[in-house]
C-alpha cells in the first residue's frame, strides 16, 4: 500500500508523500565549503563516516534505529539541479571549478547500516558510509536529519509500547509535530516501535498503517444535548463507534454510553468503547468500567488520552487501571523528556589510512567498524563487541552492520514496514529486563575489541607525537616569564593564527 509514484525534477528527494526540492541544499553551508577546498586541494581519496550517538539521553537504556529507508532514498536520487548551481553561483563563494564538478556529482559509494527496527547503543554505528571524501561529505546533514528524528522518535515510542504491557497503543500527535514531514515520520516510527495505528490519515495512504478516529469535544458541543451526539455518531458508524465521555461529567456520560450501547444492540450492533480524555483517569477508569459491567458491558473497551506519555501509562497500569488502549501523541511525537540525541557523522579513515578526533570528551574511534552481538542461552542479548571491520568475527557474535548499498546502488529490495516492525519487537523481547526498565535502566554491556583498543591507542600516540608536541614544546621553551607589572601581548607560538 502506498501513494502513487511521483514525477518530481531532478535534484528532488521523495520521502513517501512528500516531495523536497532542490534537495542537494538541504545541508550546512560548511559541507559546501569544505566540498570546495577538498577539490581546490585535490583530496578525492575515499573516505568512511561513521553516524553513532555519543551516550544515551538520561533514563534511557536503549534506542531503535529508524529512518536508514530515508537515506538511501536520499542519497540515491542525490544531484545538484542547474537552478542549484545558479544559487551557489550567485552567492559568489565558489569558483566556477566547483559549481563545474557539481553538476555531474551522483553519489557513488558504499554504505553498511544496521537494518530498522534494531536496538542499539551508545558508540555503534548505525551506519558507515564509504565514497569519495566530497561525496560523503555533503551529504552529512540529511544523512543525520533522517537518522537522528526517526531514532529518536522510534525510541520514545517503544517507551510507550513497553508500558502498555501489550495494550494497544496509537499514536496521535500529527497537529503538534514540528512540520509535515515531521508528522509523517512520527506515525512511521511509532508503528515501526510497535503502536497499532495512527490518527494520521495521509500516513496510511503513505505507509500502510491503519489509521483510527472517532470524535473531538467539538463534535459532542455541536449537538444540543450529548446523547443525541452519541446517537449520531452510532447511526453514522455503527460497527466502529467508540465514544467521548469527557466533554461535560464523565459518569454521566458514561450512562448516557449505555443508553446509547442498549439501543445500537437492539439493531444489531455493538458499542465499542468510550474514550477518556481528562481529570484522574485512574479513578474515572475504575467508576466507568464499573458502570459498564454493571450494564452487561463488560466488552466495551476504555481508550485512555490526554498528555499521556510511557511515565503515566506504566503508572497508571501499575495502579491497576482498567484502561484497555491508549492514545499517546504529543509527548511521544516530540519526546518531551528528551527532544534530541548526541548523534555525530565523523570520519574515522581517509585514504588508506585511520583517522582519529581526539578532542576533550568528543573522541571518536578509529577505524571502519562493525558491531557484535552475543546472545545468552535463553536467547536474551547479553553484550555487544565494537570491532574493526576486517578483524575476524568472535564465535557466537552476530553482525549487526551489513551492506545495503554498494557503488550507489541499492544492494537488495527495502523491507517492507511490518518487517521492520517484527524486527523492532523481537529485539525488544530479546533486551534483558533491567535494560528495558523504564526508569533507572542498566546498563548494557558494549565493549571494544582489543585490536581497536591497541589501533586506538597507538594512533592516539601517533597524534600526539606528531600535531601536538612538537607546537607544544617550542612554544614552553620560548616562553618568557611575565616580571611583575610587565604588560602588552606574551609571547606565541608561531603556528597559532
Amino acid at each position: 500500500m502506498g501513494v502513487d509514484a511521483i514525477a518530481t525534477p531532478p535534484g528532488a528527494f521523495v520521502s513517501g508523500p512528500v516531495v523536497l526540492r532542490e534537495a542537494a541544499l538541504f545541508t550546512d553551508l560548511y559541507e559546501l565549503t569544505m566540498a570546495a577546498s577538498y577539490l581546490r586541494e585535490g583530496l578525492t581519496g575515499a573516505a568512511t563516516f561513521s553516524l553513532f550517538v555519543r551516550k544515551l539521553p538520561p533514563g534511557r537504556g536503549f534506542l531503535v534505529a529508524a529512518g536508514l529507508e530515508d537515506v538511501l532514498a536520499y542519497l540515491r536520487g542525490f544531484r545538484f539541479s542547474e537552478a542549484a548551481i545558479d544559487y551557489l553561483r550567485d552567492l559568489g563563494r565558489f569558483d566556477a571549478a566547483f559549481l563545474e564538478s557539481l553538476r555531474e556529482l551522483r553519489f557513488t559509494g558504499d554504505v553498511r547500516a544496521v537494518p530498522e527496527g534494531t536496538v542499539v547503543f551508545a558508540d555503534e554505528p548505525l551506519l558507515e558510509v564509504t565514497a569519495a571524501i566530497a561525496e560523503a561529505q555533503l551529504v552529512e546533514t540529511a544523512v543525520m536529519n533522517a537518522c537522528h528524528f526517526q531514532t529518536l522518535l522510534a525510541s520514545k515510542a517503544a517507551r510507550a509500547v513497553l508500558a502498555a504491557r501489550r495494550r494497544r497503543v496509537v499514536e496521535f500527535g500529527l497537529r503538534r509535530t514540528p512540520g509535515v514531514d515531521a508528522g509523517l515520520k512520527a506515525a512511521r516510527s511509532a508503528y515501526i516501535a510497535g503502536a497499532t495505528t495512527s490518527s494520521n490519515v495521509l500516513a496510511g495512504l503513505a505507509y500502510g498503517i491503519p489509521p483510527v478516529g472517532t470524535m473531538a469535544h467539538s463534535y459532542v458541543l455541536a449537538f444540543r444535548r450529548e446523547i443525541d451526539a452519541f446517537r449520531a455518531f452510532a447511526r453514522a458508524f455503527p460497527d466502529a463507534t467508540t465514544l467521548l465521555i469527557d466533554t461535560y461529567d464523565t459518569l454521566a456520560a458514561a450512562h448516557k454510553a449505555v443508553a446509547v450501547a442498549r439501543e445500537m444492540e437492539a439493531g444489531g450492533h455493538r458499542l465499542a468503547g468510550v474514550r477518556l480524555d481528562s481529570g484522574d483517569l485512574l479513578a474515572l477508569s475504575r467508576e466507568v468500567r464499573a458502570i459498564l459491567d454493571r450494564a452487561g458491558l463488560g466488552d466495551v473497551r476504555i481508550f485512555a488520552s490526554g498528555g499521556l506519555d510511557e511515565d503515566e501509562i506504566d503508572r497508571l497500569l501499575e495502579a491497576g487501571a482498567p484502561i484497555d488502549a491508549f492514545g499517546v501523541g504529543t509527548r511521544m511525537d516530540v519526546s518531551a523528556d528528551a527532544p534530541y540525541l548526541d548523534m555525530a557523522y565523523k570520519l574515522v579513515r581517509y585514504a588508506d589510512r585511520d583517522v582519529l578526533k581526539t578532542s576533550v570528551g568528543k573522541e571518536t574511534w578509529t577505524g571502519e567498524k562493525q558491531v557484535y552481538r552475543f546472545r545468552g542461552p535463553d536467547g536474551r542479548f547479553r553484550g555487544d563487541l565494537l570491532a574493526l571491520r576486517d578483524e575476524p568475527a568472535p564465535p557466537g557474535g552476530a553482525p549487526l552492520l551489513v551492506p545495503v548499498m554498494a557503488s550507489g546502488a541499492l544492494v537488495a529490495r527495502a523491507p517492507a514496514l511490518d518487517e521492520i516492525r517484527a524486527r523492532c519487537a523481537a529485539e525488544l523481547a530479546a533486551l534483558p529486563d533491567e535494560v528495558r526498565r523504564l526508569r533507572s535502566p542498566g546498563s548494557y554491556a558494549v565493549r571494544p575489541s582489543e585490536r581497536l583498543v591497541a589501533r586506538q591507542r597507538a594512533l592516539r600516540a601517533t597524534i600526539e607525537a606528531t600535531e601536538v608536541r612538537p607546537a607544544l614544546e617550542p612554544a614552553a621553551a620560548g616562553a618568557v616569564a611575565p616580571q611583575p607589572g610587565a604588560a602588552g601581548p606574551q609571547p606565541r607560538p608561531e603556528w597559532e593564527p
